[in-house]
């Protein structure tokens, strides 16, 4: 159904009512009434959506109470990237033979003993090997009736992996399955129990309608992923500082690095969590136009294998990402791979680093040039200095930032006057507050080149730029494009944007905070006063005309008892 237009031009559209851990749940889809005509192609994508989202809740309602959401997450994730592979590989092998002219062929009805002759082949083509019988369709098709199912795919799961050991993808396979427990007390007390949840988990991510990933209108896989992040959005920081990026804030700092470009060479995340930033490029800018591939590297175990999960999910191939698990400010692991034309990230804000307590990064060819390192407790400039030095000259960097990076003093001020006495900077935008699950804190973008034609810096006041739903804030395609036409037109505007010189950012000691520069927009009634005092002079006036008749009145009354 429809509710009524509101005051933001969208309408909201519920698809459907959810009762869940006795709350109800409510999906719906926003829609802008602005839309002249909404396409049969946008119909079914909403329908495809609506239709992989009411799978995950299915799922998710089969297994409440046992799996609390982060690990349901991982559980239904890695399933799907189960089905993905085995689909992709029996597909791969099935075209093939189709093609020379054996049209009955399926891999899936092969003996193991016969696909062994292919392995090493297939193994170099993919960058994985799966038997026929450790394919998805197979196990699922006996997971009901196999009492040591838990076992089964344990075993299947580290075969997929050791099918890569010695070759180029072994890195990338690498326990990639370690958060899939599937012995975990979680799934239940008991074996059976267990088995009993993964063949509900096997069965519900086998009735989902993924079709052919090359059919689909929307990216299956990768809606799947955002939408589970966002259902557990609440849970994506498992230590303070992280918080999951939000789908219009990743293809905002992507559509800024990307500004005037059809295609790049490479696209690095020095803190890529589950990857969703890298992996805007490809909407961006089209599946093809990240020419030497994607680059990132995450400390969190969990989030880093999610990430290389996410890789594969929206069929990039083994050879086009390189996914380190680090941490990236004392042991980065792409030195042979920089410089980066793109880079896109959200690091946790404000968190502890080695800082001066490591007397060697003062030497570090990444933080030397500022001669001095982000404070201790606070990470943001040394992510800032990092991107900076793997940036390629004709690249550009967009990186979310605490606001605080943009006027606190000491070793923060050093490093921006180092930045802007350079002329990195190109551009500040204030975000508005709310976007982001888990905090209300409104953050901004900083965005960094090595290749400006002017000295100046441009501020964006971007604050007002979004609609809320629910309780959060979001930018609507209309916001995306304001903000991004600024920046690429570098122009100002009243109250929005500012160009300021080298001078003006010197003179206000480089604070480098959006308020300094664009004046906010007065919103208060402005007061007429010499109307306001002929208003007053008039109640002035009257007030004295009603006491004078009071007084009248009084006498009357007082002669009339004389």
């Amino acid at each position: 159904m429809h509710l009524p237009k509101t005051e933001y031009n969208y309408f909201i559209e519920i698809q459907d009512v959810f009762v869940r851990e006795n709350s109800k749940q409510v999906l719906f889809t926003i829609i802008p009434t602005n839309q002249e005509e909404i396409t049969v192609t946008d119909m079914k994508k909403e329908q495809e959506r609506d239709e992989l989202h009411r799978a995950i809740w299915a799922i998710a309602d089969e297994l409440r109470g046992a799996v609390d959401g982060w690990d349901f997450k991982n559980y239904v994730l890695g399933t799907m990237f189960y089905r993905y592979i085995s689909e992709n590989i029996r597909n791969y092998i099935n075209s093939g033979e189709h093609e020379a002219g054996n049209t009955d062929f399926d891999y899936a009805k092969m003996t193991d003993e016969e696909a062994e002759e292919a392995r090493e082949g297939l193994v170099q083509e993919k960058g994985f090997f799966i038997l026929p019988s450790e394919l998805f369709c197979n196990v699922r098709a006996k997971a009901s009736e196999n009492e040591n199912l838990n076992e089964t795919l344990e075993s299947v799961f580290r075969h997929i992996e050791e099918s890569a050991k010695g070759s180029e993808s072994e890195g990338n396979f690498e326990g990639l399955f370690d958060d899939f427990d599937v012995n975990s007390n979680k799934l239940g007390a008991t074996v059976a129990k267990r088995n009993e949840k993964l063949v509900k988990l096997l069965d519900g991510v086998a009735d989902m309608n993924l079709g052919n990933v090359k059919d689909h209108d929307i990216d299956a896989f990768g809606d799947a992923y955002e939408y589970l992040m966002t259902m557990y959005a609440s849970n994506a920081g498992k230590s303070g500082g992280e918080f999951f990026t939000p789908a219009d804030v990743s293809e905002l700092l992507t559509r800024l690095g990307t500004v005037g470009k059809t295609e790049v060479n490479k696209v690095y995340d020095p803190a890529c969590g589950s990857g969703s930033l890298l992996l805007k490029a490809v909407k961006v800018l089209g599946h093809d136009a990240v020419r030497n591939g994607f680059y990132g590297q995450e400390i969190n175990i969990t989030t880093y294998n999610l990430c290389r999960i996410n890789m594969f999910l929206h069929d990039i191939g083994f050879d086009k990402f390189n996914i380190a698990c680090e941490d990236t400010l004392t042991a980065p692991k792409h030195w042979d791979d920089e410089p980066f034309e793109l880079i896109v990230s959200n690091p946790p804000y404000s968190i502890k680093w080695a800082g001066d307590d490591n007397p060697l990064l003062i030497n570090d060819p990444r933080f030397a040039p500022a001669g001095v390192l982000a404070p201790k407790s606070k990470a943001d400039l040394a992510f800032i200095m990092h991107s900076l030095s793997w940036l390629a000259a004709n690249g550009t960097a967009a990186i979310v930032c605490f606001p605080g990076v943009l006027y606190r003093g000491g070793a923060e001020k050093k490093i921006r006057q180092y930045l802007i006495d350079n002329n990195f900077i190109d551009c500040v935008i204030q975000l508005p507050s709310n976007l982001f699950f888990g905090t209300s804190i409104a953050t901004c973008i900083m965005v960094l080149k090595k290749n400006k034609t002017d000295n100046k810096t441009l501020f964006i006041d971007a604050t007002k730029e979004c609609i809320k739903v629910a309780t959060n804030n979001k930018l609507t395609p209309e916001n995306l494009d304001n903000i991004v036409d600024a920046f690429a037109n570098r122009t100002e505007k009243a109250h929005f944007s500012h160009l300021a010189s080298y001078e003006e950012i010197e003179k206000q000691e480089y604070n480098l905070s959006v308020s300094t520069y664009v004046e906010a927009e007065d919103t208060r009634e402005e007061i007429d006063i010499a109307q306001l005092n002929a208003e007053i002079a008039q109640i002035v006036a009257r007030e004295q005309k009603l006491r004078e008749a009071i007084d009248l009145i009084v006498k009357e009354i007082e002669g009339s008892h004389t």
